[in-house]
């Protein structure tokens, strides 16, 4: 499988990334086993998790299965903020990073993590708390890369100003939701990302499974599909949406392909895109994704998925 650099002097990230989210929660620890297994496999090295999948469990299980080919493989983790009923004081959010980092190590059983994300920005602590906590564990080694996620366009730019300021590490990455039916972070966010030099790692690619063709408009969702189960991520089956759906199928097709792989090539197509982000729970799923990455879109492609999109 191909790989590209996370950023300006990041690591080097399998074009398709293993997402975490479903170990301890939808997988036990066999099953992760098992689907870590089929992603090392099929050539994924980028496995992403974070301390708050399955209360730590999503950490756990992935450093289990890994054993002894933890060192093959880029780690990405993430701390949780700060409780949200807590008072912010100087000092809180440097405490959560620590304690976050901790935990995360030892949950993984490894002596570092690859790439170390900012989950959620703390809006109360200042840019320089966040960046100067974030340095020290890059210099006692416990972290190697930084990264940040669901984040703003000015905070992209704050706190890269903030860290370039105090010569410290600064963040190599963003990761954001992006696909072809969520594109309003290509506005201001990806272009901060890019003037920062950051790579960008999209998630929910296949819009929580919109973009797979399973589901259709006026039909009941699957037992026990994500739409099914979660009403949260069935917001984005509106009527527009699967009427753009059938148009992207359609395009897909004149070009010999299906619409999971115009999903992935698309976002591996834009500029700065290091990586897709896309959650398993069976070992099929993850073969069937990295299947799915055959298609490298021309410019020509990519207009006709604008037309397509704009109906």
């Amino acid at each position: 499988m191909d790989k590209r650099t996370l950023g300006t002097g990041g690591p080097e990230l399998s074009v398709l990334g293993l997402g975490c989210n479903n170990f301890g929660m939808k997988l036990d620890a066999a099953q992760t086993r098992e689907v870590v297994a089929a992603a090392l496999d099929a050539g994924i090295t980028h496995f992403d998790t974070a301390e708050m999948y399955g209360g730590g469990r999503s950490e756990e299980f992935l450093g289990a299965a890994l054993g002894s080919r933890r060192d093959d493989v880029v780690i990405a983790s993430k701390y949780l903020p700060r409780p949200q009923d807590e008072v912010y004081a100087p000092g809180a959010l440097a405490r959560r990073i620590r304690e976050g980092v901790e935990g995360s190590l030892r949950r993984l059983g490894t002596d570092r993590i690859d790439v170390y994300y900012q989950h959620y920005p703390d809006t109360e602590a200042p840019d320089d708390e966040v960046v100067t906590t974030l340095d020290e564990l890059v210099r006692a080694g416990k972290v190697r890369h930084l990264a940040t996620s669901n984040v703003s366009a000015e905070r992209i730019a704050g706190q890269a100003a903030a860290a370039r300021e105090r010569g410290l590490a600064t963040f190599t990455g963003v990761q954001i939701e992006w696909n072809l039916l969520s594109r309003a972070v290509e506005a201001e966010v990806v272009p901060a990302a890019r003037a920062e030099g950051l790579g960008v790692v999209p998630y929910f690619p296949l819009a929580s499974g919109l973009l797979t063709g399973k589901y259709a408009a006026g039909q009941p969702y699957p037992d026990g599909s994500r739409f099914a189960v979660i009403p949260f991520f069935a917001e984005v089956a509106t009527d527009d949406n699967f009427a753009a759906v059938a148009r992207l199928a359609a395009l897909a097709e004149s070009r010999g392909h299906d619409l999971v792989t115009l999903a992935f090539g698309w976002l591996l197509a834009q500029d700065g895109v290091t990586s897709v982000i896309a959650g398993a729970s069976t070992p099929g799923q993850v073969v069937a994704n990295a299947a799915a990455l055959g298609w490298t879109l021309t410019a020509d492609d990519l207009a006709a998925v604008d037309a397509a999109l704009r109906g």
